[in-house]
């Protein structure tokens, strides 16, 4: 303010700055979880930054709870509606993967142990303690190279488990059945679309043979993601002629669509049935702990889960995955 040589006093109008409106800064909290919960109820994820975004859904379940405070104490009701929603549509797609539905099944006892041996540099003698301990009838390797291959038989897998279907590679691409029982090769029967995933006839006794496919598409990393949508969509529904098991490393959380695609084709993830299916499987063995679930063992309707365990295994960014099953 200062005075008018002509006289009278000149008034400087004080600027205000203005205030970004609290509901603004709500909504701002709210919108993102919303489109979150929109995205995975609807399976809208495209492309392969929001698919590999998606498996990050447990952390934006319970991540969802903030906004939804920070609406009811500033009592925005339709925030605080919307952010409600969101929680719980977030909250029912994850929370029953620690819960569990499984009922216990009569049938014969089959246990299946699957790992991504990392370049075939996964620890063989924590694998052969496993396989010693646990009495796997079938071992799904990935990444299993010609060398890894003669390690664990000279480390005593070729007597414990002296049938195999294996198309090992010197690099990624490599997979490999190991089994106690006759395992017979079905050729052809996934088209040639990911790693190599094979696929063998395993004569368990006591009843009909199980089909056993070795899961590993690629990463859904950039232009991969199609081939990776492709994989999912080509691996055989369930059917009533056959029992089948998929597992494996699927580079795929039950947050995906395309997963849950192929859950909805008659199979259903066995650490899910156990209350296990939030156990995060990658990156192990590095300086953050494992952060999201892409091992699987899926079963059809008709296998019982009586127990699912995740072990780590030095030398691999995979845990193992180890499945208690009883087939018909």
């Amino acid at each position: 303010m200062e005075t008018s040589a002509v006289g009278g006093t000149i008034v400087t109008p004080v600027r205000k700055r203005r205030k970004f409106p609290a509901t603004a800064l709500t909504w701002v909290a709210v919108s993102p979880f919303a489109a979150w919960a929109v995205a995975r109820v609807a399976g809208l994820e495209r492309g392969s930054l929001p698919t590999q975004l998606m498996t990050a859904t447990p952390y934006a379940a319970a991540g969802s709870l903030v906004p939804l405070l920070i609406a009811a104490l500033g009592r925005r009701r339709a925030a605080t509606a919307v952010a409600l929603l969101s929680a719980t549509a977030l909250g029912f797609s994850v929370l029953p993967r620690a819960l569990g539905t499984a009922e216990a099944t009569a049938g014969r006892p089959f246990k299946v142990m699957t790992i991504n041996m990392l370049f075939g540099r996964a620890d063989i003698a924590t694998i052969m303690r496993m396989v010693r301990e646990f009495e796997p009838d079938v071992l799904s390797t990935q990444e299993l190279t010609p060398g890894a291959v003669a390690d664990l038989d000279a480390a005593g897998l070729k007597e414990i488990m002296p049938h195999r279907v294996l198309q090992d590679e010197w690099s990624a691409g490599g997979s490999g059945i190991y089994s106690r029982h006759p395992a017979e090769a079905i050729w052809d029967a996934i088209p040639p679309v990911g790693h190599q995933m094979p696929v063998a006839t395993i004569s368990l006794p006591g009843g009909e043979p199980i089909e056993f496919i070795d899961a590993h598409p690629f990463p859904p990393l950039g232009p991969q993601v199609s081939d990776w949508n492709a994989a999912l969509a080509a691996f055989p529904s369930a059917s009533p002629d056959r029992i089948r098991i998929i597992a494996g490393d699927f580079n795929a959380s039950l947050d995906h669509a395309a997963m849950r695609g192929l859950l909805s084709r008659g199979y259903k993830d066995a650490a899910d049935q156990v209350g296990a299916g939030l156990i995060p499987t990658w990156p192990a063995n590095k300086r953050v702990p494992p952060l999201i679930t892409i091992d699987h063992v899926l079963v059809d309707q008709r296998v019982g889960v009586r127990e699912v365990s995740v072990r780590d295994v030095p030398g691999t960014d995979h845990r193992a995955v180890l499945a208690e099953l009883t087939v018909p």
